[in-house]
């Protein structure tokens, strides 16, 4: 694909810019620690220099984006860990377990902030906003031609404001250091700078934004497929802006940063679409059709406001760069990971076919929790792949998921055998969303794929825009944006609201709207910690679950789906797969069973599975997702220090002119900085 180019010149970036680079390329003739000024003279070395930095915020080879983020990590690499502090994965994390106190000795504290600029170079908070800062303070000094020199300092200051926006939405307010500091280990007085105020953090990030809106072009083509746009750049200044409006940092419901908020994505959304942005649409609605295909479409693709880029470049080569979703989230029995564990909570967040919660009495459709399957929001046959689900590869077509387990024998000693031989995902569920359906697990175990990750997509800027307008009490347009994500995920309009007739005109009801819309439309895509963060609804703290009708995630425990075996109405024992015909046919019955072999009324594969589950699976809640160790059992403990962290002990005993977070402690005793200021 076209943006291998963009990687190929990250990697020549590297190459002129890293350790063991060229001792000419890298001669310090300005004191520009290790870049030389041609850089700043030369467009094509300028670009390089920009790709380098690129390179320092975006996953590396093999990585995914999608649950992964970098914002709990010091050193630039992205993990699932905030995913997991979420109901969208189970497992432990400093986030979600108990701890004896909240304490900034204690690894809780989030180390993203970073540490003090030392001498060695890494990819770090500072060390990435140094680089960003040494080319946007040196540019102007040369005589780069002036179009080039603009193109590459409007990327420059949009991740610029990027990295504080990261920062903000964590700790609040931020040294803002706009200037390359000089690395050191002393204590020198021109690198202490003090946090500044959460409202002057927002206005740096928001002017960075602006320029950087003011510099880039509407859309890039070619090879430059993939950089920011002038309407990234609004699209984040949207994001951002709405996260000062939210609870976390608005606890007053003050209407004009709603206002601020609305202004700001509606602008983004109205310059997308001067630019050939908006949802993708491309095939049919039907059957979420289009919905499923987002992910397919590469260069040109109009809902890719921000897109990090894979290639399909063969394993090991100099310019590879793949992707690993598609190894992640595969099964064992075909050579995939089988390391991403959707959890019933999730699942069940997705709506019934009409729009409906599948709890709602007034839908058309009939929740069935043992066919839990059924008519359901098409999203949900594009998100996952559930037991006797069909989920092709380029090695078989008609791939169908099986997840059955028995046990060969009635005791509370004995486990459960999972049908998949080689091992079974920990929830009983895949997650198939953003899957490519002609992937080839020969050669590498689909590690060679190209799947990009957007990172923001054209849906959230209408679902910006809608939790916005909401805000301000302009319910039906908030209501109106909500209505066109669904329609184009291909739900039903029962109701001439798809689903949403219930919550017009009431702004709490619309906000819970807004908010599970984004729980569905954006499942497993790491936005889900923010929004619940930003809401501040994992602990009814403030009393906002109430307010919205929101469940608390604290005290809970993430679950799965075991499903079982029955014969003649009671649960099946045994050592042989009960499902799998062998040399005497199937123990139980055969899940294969040709059309031929279909039992009287059953003429498809879709009535058969019906079938099977009716009459031989059972659908049991399966609580081992969390720890299974503890007494009393462990559940998810989330404190309110969380929603403000503070700062490490490390970072404090080299910086100790850094206020402390209030809510935590320092070596000079409780934090004073307050992030509502």
């Amino acid at each position: 694909m076209k943006k291998k180019n963009i990687y190929i010149k990250m990697l020549l970036a590297l190459a002129l810019l890293g350790t063991g680079c060229s001792d000419k390329f890298l001669q310090e003739k300005e004191d520009l620690g290790a870049v030389s000024e041609e850089v700043f003279q030369d467009p094509v070395l300028g670009q390089a220099y920009i790709d380098y930095v690129y390179g320092l915020f975006l996953p590396a080879n093999n990585g995914t984006g999608f649950i992964a983020t970098n914002d709990n990590s010091e050193n630039g690499s992205y993990n699932n860990v905030f995913a997991q502090t979420t109901d969208e994965l189970a497992g432990e994390t400093d986030f979600n377990k108990e701890w004896g106190q909240i304490s900034y000795r204690n690894n809780h504290v989030n180390k993203y902030f970073g540490q003090r600029m030392g001498t060695s170079v890494g990819n770090n908070t500072w060390t990435r906003l140094r680089q960003i800062n040494m080319f946007l303070t040196e540019v102007d000094k040369y005589d780069m031609p002036e179009e080039p020199k603009n193109l590459l300092k409007g990327q420059m200051y949009f991740w610029r404001a990027w990295q504080y926006y990261e920062l903000m939405k964590l700790y609040g307010g931020v040294p803002l250091i706009l200037t390359a500091q000089n690395p050191t280990f002393e204590n020198i007085e021109e690198n202490s700078v003090p946090r500044s105020s959460t409202s002057e953090t927002v206005e740096q990030i928001l002017a960075d934004l602006d320029m950087a809106m003011e510099l880039l072009p509407g859309r890039w083509s070619g090879a430059d497929w993939g950089r920011i746009t002038s309407g990234a750049a609004a699209a984040v200044k949207g994001r951002v802006l709405l996260t000062w409006a939210s609870p976390i940092f608005n606890p007053n419901d003050d209407v004009q940063r709603w206002q601020l908020a609305y202004d700001a994505n509606l602008a983004a959304k109205n310059l997308l679409e001067e630019n050939g942005f908006g949802l993708y649409k491309t095939g049919r609605l039907e059957n979420g059709e289009a919905w499923g295909d987002i992910w397919s479409k590469e260069v040109d693709n109009p809902e890719a406001v921000i897109v990090y880029g894979f290639n399909k470049v063969a394993k090991g080569g100099n310019f590879t760069k793949n992707s690993g979703w598609e190894q992640a989230i595969r099964p064992r029995n075909i050579n995939g990971a089988g390391s991403v564990s959707p959890t019933r909570q999730i699942v069940e967040s997705f709506p019934m076919k009409d729009g409906k919660a599948i709890d709602d009495p007034s839908s058309a459709y009939a929740y069935d929790a043992n066919k839990f399957y059924k008519n359901r929001d098409p999203r949900f046959y594009k998100s996952f792949a559930y037991n006797g689900a069909v989920w092709p590869y380029s090695g078989d077509e008609e791939y169908t998921v099986w997840t059955y387990s028995w046990k060969v024998r009635n005791s509370n000693d004995v486990s459960y055998t999972p049908t998949e031989t080689q091992g079974a995902n920990a929830s009983g569920i895949y997650i198939r969303k953003a899957s490519n359906l002609s992937a080839n697990n020969a050669i590498n175990n689909f590690e060679e794929s190209g799947t990009d990750f957007i990172e923001l997509r054209f849906a959230e800027v209408i679902l910006n825009l809608a939790e916005s307008a909401i805000g301000v009490n302009k319910l039906n347009e908030g209501l109106e944006g909500i209505k066109e994500i669904r329609e184009r995920a291909g739900i039903e309009n029962k109701d001439g609201s798809f689903g949403l007739a219930g919550v017009a005109g009431d702004r709490n009801k619309l906000f819970k709207a807004v908010l599970d819309e984004r729980k569905v439309e954006f499942a497993y895509e790491g936005k889900r910690f923010h929004d619940l963060r930003r809401w501040m609804l994992f602990d009814n703290a403030t009393g906002m679950n109430d307010r919205l009708g929101i469940p608390v995630l604290n005290g809970t425990r993430r679950t799965g789906y075991r499903i079982i075996v029955k014969e003649s109405g009671e649960e099946y024992f045994g050592a042989d797969d009960p499902l799998r015909a062998g040399d005497d046919g199937a123990p139980v019955i055969d899940r294969d069973a040709a059309e031929t072999e279909y039992p009287a009324g059953v003429s498809t594969q879709e009535e058969y599975l019906d079938y099977l589950y009716d009459n031989y699976f059972e659908v049991q809640v399966r609580d081992d997702m969390d720890r299974t160790d503890l007494e009393p059992d462990w559940t998810f403990k989330w404190y309110p220090q969380y929603y403000y962290f503070g700062l490490h002990q490390q970072l404090l005993e080299t910086s100790p002119y850094l206020e402390q977070t209030k809510g935590w402690d320092s070596m000079n005793g409780a934090g004073t900085f307050d992030p509502l200021q």
